[in-house]
């Protein structure tokens, strides 16, 4: 499973904003975005240009996949998929990311960042409609449960990871049951829940021309 190695602060950085990439650092006076460093990573970070309207595209679309994960190859995938749905393409876009199995997981407040919610859906604590699956990229759709599996509901590393984000604020399309562990989906997002700062109509137009 292909996937980023390098420093993922560099990217909140690069980004100019909190991705929110490392969990429990990002909330913490350890964050490179509230530490000395400011700007850009790297030696000209500092320096003030001007961006163009193909800059403004990147970032926008450098932000997205940076935020849930995902590399250029998968990125564009999920574009085509979306162009080809019925409705805006950007908003469409940003819907089947939130419907990924890895981030479905974080929403449910079972793991501090994507990445590790990554993590342990390929460690294989959950199951999608019972059958257990390890693959953070596949698609949740409308009516399906998502769960953690029984053997993994009595580890203390999992009940600890419950534990420390239950206070996390669960999506309206999830219906959460505490105490199973589980989660239908009602429905999938709309996109005003989902809380990504980044203009989507600029993805669209950067993979258009």
């Amino acid at each position: 499973m292909a996937r980023y190695t390098g420093a993922v602060c560099r990217m909140c950085r690069r980004e100019g904003q909190k991705l929110f990439l490392k969990g429990e650092k990002c909330y913490g006076d350890k964050c490179a975005m509230v530490s000395r460093k400011e700007g850009a990573p790297g030696q000209h970070g500092q320096s003030r240009k001007k961006v163009s309207e193909y800059g403004l595209q990147l970032r926008a679309k450098q932000k997205t996949r940076r935020y849930y994960g995902v590399l250029e190859g998968q990125f564009y995938h999920y574009f085509e998929l979306a162009s080809k749905k019925q409705g805006i393409a950007g908003e469409n876009l940003l819907r089947i990311l939130e419907s990924r199995l890895d981030n479905v997981v974080y929403r449910l407040g079972f793991a501090s960042s994507r990445a590790q919610a990554r993590q342990l859906v390929v460690h294989g604590h959950f199951t999608v409609n019972g059958t257990r699956v390890d693959i953070p990229s596949y698609l949740i759709k409308e009516g399906d449960t998502v769960a953690v599996c029984d053997k993994s509901k009595s580890l203390d590393s999992m009940k600890a990871l419950i534990e420390l984000n239950g206070s996390r604020p669960i999506p309206m399309w999830l219906e959460f049951n505490k105490d199973a562990l589980n989660a239908k989906v009602a429905r999938l997002a709309n996109r005003d829940e989902i809380d990504l700062d980044v203009e989507e109509h600029l993805i669209v137009e950067l993979y258009s021309k």
